[in-house]
């Protein structure tokens, strides 16, 4: 009888690739050479001068989105961009300004589509891991992360392991503030 394994909802001391490796099961190797994040994780946006927020990683979702208000879109050399305001984690509004990338239509999680505004920046964890990511801005304000990073912008570099938080480290990490610290 081959090997079986019990999965229980706990960390698990062997590697997925080598599980299904020793049960003979079809596996990507190529999950061993990519980085391991976490349901959460803190982030800053070093381009549009946020120094941490807190971001959603949701595989669910194809585009990842920023909360944005005061949205207005205009012209800078003929060239389309749009400024807009968001919060760091601290509770500070920050005005942004930012090239537009285009509009698109997007549903939203609870199944409404509207036209939202697109914008690429840079995006940074705490272990120092850089680069840039498509973001629709969007009013999150009633979600607990201001920030999602969907699929696209894990695509390539990284496995969700959906029962971990904050695997890049604490946000102390990123500021002298601490997560006990008020703003």
């Amino acid at each position: 009888m081959p090997k079986t394994y019990l999965c229980e909802a706990r960390a698990v001391p062997k590697t997925s690739l080598s599980v299904a490796q020793d049960l003979g099961l079809p596996a990507n190797e190529r999950i061993g050479q990519k980085m391991l994040i976490g349901r959460r994780e803190w982030f800053t946006l070093p381009e549009l001068g946020v120094d941490v927020v807190a971001a959603k990683v949701d595989t669910g979702a194809y585009t990842s989105s920023l909360h944005a208000e005061e949205i207005q879109p205009f012209d800078q050399d003929g060239e389309p961009w749009v400024g807009f305001t968001t919060y760091s984690y601290h509770g500070v509004g920050i005005r942004c300004e930012a090239p537009l990338v285009q509009k698109k239509k997007i549903k939203s999680s609870n199944g409404n589509a509207k036209k939202r505004l697109i914008i690429k920046s840079r995006v940074q964890l705490i272990g120092g891991f850089e680069w840039e990511v498509l973001f629709s801005l969007a009013d999150r304000s009633v979600m607990k992360c201001p920030l999602l990073i969907g699929r696209r912008a894990l695509s390539g570099y990284f496995v969700v392991d959906t029962q971990v938080s904050y695997l890049f480290g604490k946000i102390n990490r990123l500021t002298d503030k601490s997560q006990n610290q008020s703003p």
